[in-house]
């Protein structure tokens, strides 16, 4: 039904809000992570580069983009297709880096660090920034794609609603108006003014039931 694809904007309220924060993560932390010696090589702020722009620069915006279709329409459909953009742009951030070598790209550079930070940089920049997005996605397409009872109890008044207003007028004339040329009975006057039985207009005469004409066949016979 069409009413059903209308949904309450506070349905992907949640989804959509992390789906923003995370692309706006996994866009900038390359830039400004190495303020904070938490970064791949080389380690200087605000160093861009084609593959960062690819590997970092390009899934971010399809997340936040994602995610502000999911945190903003009231549409089932639309939502669904920005989920689906942030399913994209996570899924690019998990297989992006391996899928570089294709193209012999020089990559983003080598994690900085001990080992245990090294793990961190490389989870909070790609395999577990996509996955996280995924998940956040993913849960968006979850609730977009059901139909609540609410929605399509909805959708039924609204279907009824316009049944009735495309019906033809006489069908459903409104209150206290007649067709034209549709006279009503006069009532008969009530109280003190009413007849009385010596009053009564005469009976007509009722027509006899054999009325013959002189002249006519049969009209002498009995």
């Amino acid at each position: 039904m069409t009413g059903t694809m209308r949904v309450p904007r506070s349905r992907g309220a949640f989804s959509g809000l992390m789906l923003v924060l995370l692309g706006l993560w996994g866009g900038l932390i390359p830039f400004v992570g190495p303020y904070a010696d938490f970064a791949f090589s080389p380690d200087e702020p605000w160093h861009v580069t084609d593959d960062r722009l690819l590997l970092s620069v390009a899934p971010a915006a399809a997340t936040v983009l994602g995610g502000l279709i999911v945190l903003a329409v009231a549409n089932r459909a639309a939502a669904i297709l920005g989920a689906w953009l942030a399913v994209l742009g996570g899924a690019w951030f998990v297989v992006g880096g391996p899928l570089s070598v294709l193209w012999n790209a020089d990559g983003v550079g080598t994690p900085l660090g001990g080992e245990a930070r090294q793990v961190a940089e490389q989870l909070g920049f790609f395999t577990g920034l996509g996955t996280m997005i995924v998940f956040f996605a993913a849960l968006a397409l979850g609730r977009f794609a059901v139909v609540g009872v609410r929605e399509a109890r909805l959708a039924e008044e609204l279907a009824e609603h316009d049944a009735r207003r495309e019906e033809p007028w006489e069908a459903h004339p409104p209150a206290g108006s007649r067709p034209e040329g549709v006279t009503q009975p006069m009532a008969r006057p009530q109280g003190r003014y009413a007849l009385r039985p010596d009053q009564a207009p005469p009976a007509e005469p009722a027509e006899p039931a054999d009325h013959r004409v002189a002249g006519e066949p049969g009209a002498g016979r009995a």
